[in-house]
């Protein structure tokens, strides 16, 4: 057993603009063989590069502020989600998450089915109207944008 307190995440972890991760839960901070847990947070009206975690299953509970997803080989597809809410973000998929709210942070809790963080950050130009809302069978828990 090991608690990591708030004080001792390691943002030494590998990093996509626009956003800040820190790890609680890896191979290097508790000797994780499995799982990969920890935080990130988005500035106010502030959006990532677009990424995807290679064969890494992710998921993203929302603490504070509005995610709005984007995803899809040119980040067509968008979804929103608040505070208690979980995404679920299927390895391999392109995704960009931005801050909705213009006066708050977008904090977050990020967990991964692997101990490693992998990160691959992607050049894609995006569509600039993207559907309102699409949904199959892994991304039907996603909301419709508020």
């Amino acid at each position: 057993m090991r608690v990591v307190r708030a004080g001792e995440l390691d943002s030494n972890t590998p990093q996509t603009p626009g956003m800040q991760r820190a790890a609680a839960i890896s191979a290097a901070t508790v000797s994780a063989k499995k799982i990969w847990a920890g935080t990130v947070t988005i500035a106010p009206d502030a959006k990532t590069g677009a990424h995807h975690h290679g064969d890494l299953e992710s998921v993203i509970y929302v603490l504070r502020g509005v995610a709005r997803m984007r995803w899809g080989e040119q980040l067509e597809f968008t979804a929103e989600a608040g505070p208690g809410d979980f995404i679920y973000v299927p390895p391999w998929v392109p995704h960009q998450e931005i801050n909705a709210g213009v006066n708050e942070p977008l904090d977050c809790v990020l967990v991964r089915s692997g101990q490693e963080a992998v990160v691959v950050n992607l050049e894609i130009t995006p569509v600039e109207q993207p559907e309102a809302l699409w949904q199959d069978c892994l991304h039907a828990a996603l909301r419709e944008p508020r």
